[in-house]
Formats: structure tokens, C-alpha cells, sequence
């Protein structure tokens, strides 16, 4: 079996194209196990793995625990809410006196961005960021990959929309790495006030007019609107915002071809898209939930292969 070319998942941007595609293989295999009647596999049974949580999440974290389940791996949960950081502990403390139980890997979602990379050159175990700030989110970009390779069949030359709060999302940072690195073509779309002045160059392409957007693409990446991270207003309303660039079923039904919709959730149901089209037949929102297990499972897979490789 190939190994990845790092000893950690920090981000897209620290990967490579083919680290990218044996991740994505691997997950193929990993579907096919959840799919089983059994859908366990004992490959992780020897390690253990924690999982930091210093901002709130559901839906990531309980797909990294079931994905750690299904490889057998014994789980340590950890929410700074009830924890010793709201002492003023340390992040580095934190993690060493879990390390200190014999931990091999380490999940973390942290507020701060670069908390993952700061804490892989302090640490001795493998990290995979969950989410860190408004910076990256390498699993969502992964099984968001996945999910659109399953549909159309390959992600080089695909037309991919990114729609919406551009400015504090991870997961379209994560997104635009993957993306460019695998030979796809990025436009984002969303409010001037939202979308940040350095995104073309990473070799994106920006529209503000969301018709002529979803016109070109093949993908629609819906963003939720981040409100928890605005501290001042980037737009009237939330109503005049899904006016502009919320997606209906009028308009997805209106477009000259069928595209696929996606959305990286929670959503605002009625502010990004209407309930009609997360419910809607062309609508990947559930694959991309279901994904997110095979994927996580993939990635943890293939860093602990690192461990016997070494």
C-alpha cells in the first residue's frame, strides 16, 4: 500500500495531488464497508485517538467518532467547555497530559488558525485538523471531493461554483486547495463585502451575479452565512441576502442544465437554500454526510499506516 507523503492532515495546502487521490481510493473501499451488514473492520484496533474539541461541533465530530468505531479504535472525547483550558491550561498542556495516557492521534477542532500546525511541532502524535478558525477544514474538502468525483466521475475539468460567505469559511479555503490541485476549475460567488481581496490569487475566478454562476458550473458549493464569526454587518439582511444569492427551486428547476447542489451544513434552511432544494433530487447533502465517514476512515487509515512504515 502507497503511504501519504506527511505524517499529519494540517490541511490541503500541505498535501499533495496524490496524497489527495489515494485518500480518496482508499475511502472507495471504506464505503463499500459501511455498506456491509458488519460494518466494522479491525485496522485501528491497536490505537487509540483523541478527539479535542475546543469549539462546538455535531455533525464533524460524530462522523470522526463513528468513522473511529468502525475501524476499532479506542476513542478518548475531549470538550474544552467542561475541561481544564477554562482553568487557563495551556493547548500544549492539554494535549501532553492526553498523550501522557498513551494517545497515537489526535483530531482537534480549535478557533485559532494554525492551532493544528502549532501543535504537530510540539507534540508527538498525528494530527488531523477538524477545523481550525476560519482557516482550513481538510476532511470537509476531501468528502466534499469524493462526493462530486462519485457523480460525475472524476473531478479534473469539472466546473465548481463556491457560493456564498467566502470570507469566514474553512471549508472554502479547503475547498479552492483541493480543487486546484486536482485539475478543476473554481469560480466563487457572494456579496464584494464577503469574499476576501486576496482569493484570486489562488486561482479562483470571482462573479458576483449568482445566475451567471450557476449558468457555468456543474457543482454548487452553498456556504452557510457565518454569522457567529461576523462581529460587524457584511450585508443588510438575511433577507435581502437570499434574495441575491439564495438558491430556490425556481432557479435550480430555471437553469438550461442539471447541476449538482451541495452544502457543507449546518444549514440555514430558507437563507442559503430553500428546503425545497436541500430535499431536492439533485441535491448531494445526505451522500456528502454519509461520505464524510468513509473519508475520515480513510484518513485515519492511512496515517496510522505511517506508524509500521516508519
Amino acid at each position: 500500500m502507497s503511504n501519504l507523503s506527511t505524517n499529519h492532515l494540517l490541511g490541503i495546502k500541505y498535501i499533495t495531488k496524490a496524497d489527495i487521490e489515494l485518500i480518496l481510493d482508499t475511502a472507495t473501499s471504506f464505503k463499500e464497508v459501511l455498506n456491509r451488514p458488519i460494518k466494522k473492520v479491525p485496522s485501528l484496533r491497536d490505537l487509540t485517538i483523541a478527539n479535542l474539541f475546543f469549539e462546538n461541533s455535531t455533525r464533524t465530530k460524530l462522523s470522526f467518532e463513528l468513522a473511529q468505531k468502525r475501524l476499532s479504535a479506542d476513542i478518548v472525547n475531549f470538550s474544552a467547555s467542561g475541561s481544564s483550558v477554562k482553568k487557563g491550561e495551556t493547548l500544549v498542556d492539554t494535549v501532553n497530559n492526553i498523550l501522557a495516557m498513551k494517545v497515537d492521534m489526535v483530531v482537534m477542532r480549535h478557533s485559532s488558525p494554525g492551532a493544528a500546525v502549532f501543535l504537530a511541532k510540539k507534540v508527538n502524535a498525528k494530527i488531523i485538523n477538524a477545523g481550525d478558525g476560519a482557516h482550513e477544514h481538510p476532511t470537509q474538502a476531501l468528502l466534499d471531493a469524493f462526493s462530486i468525483r462519485e457523480k460525475l466521475g472524476s473531478l479534473k475539468g469539472k466546473k465548481i461554483a463556491i457560493i456564498g460567505d467566502i470570507l469566514h469559511s474553512r471549508v472554502a479555503l479547503s475547498n479552492i486547495f483541493l480543487l486546484k490541485k486536482v485539475g478543476a476549475e473554481v469560480k466563487v460567488c457572494g456579496p464584494a463585502t464577503l469574499i476576501p481581496k486576496y482569493i484570486t490569487s489562488l486561482g479562483v475566478e470571482v462573479e458576483t451575479n449568482m445566475k451567471k454562476v450557476l449558468d457555468w458550473c456543474d457543482v454548487a458549493n452553498m456556504l452557510r452565512i457565518q454569522l457567529e464569526r461576523q462581529d460587524i454587518k457584511f450585508f443588510p439582511s438575511l433577507r435581502e441576502y437570499s434574495l441575491l444569492y439564495g438558491l430556490n427551486k425556481e432557479i435550480l428547476e430555471g437553469l438550461s442544465k442539471k447541476i449538482i447542489v451541495m452544502h457543507p451544513g449546518p444549514i440555514n434552511r430558507g437563507v442559503e437554500i430553500t428546503s425545497e432544494v436541500a430535499d431536492h433530487s439533485q441535491s448531494i447533502i445526505l451522500e456528502q454526510v454519509e461520505n464524510g465517514v468513509a473519508v475520515r476512515m480513510a484518513a485515519m487509515f492511512l496515517l496510522a499506516g505511517r506508524n509500521y512504515a516508519d
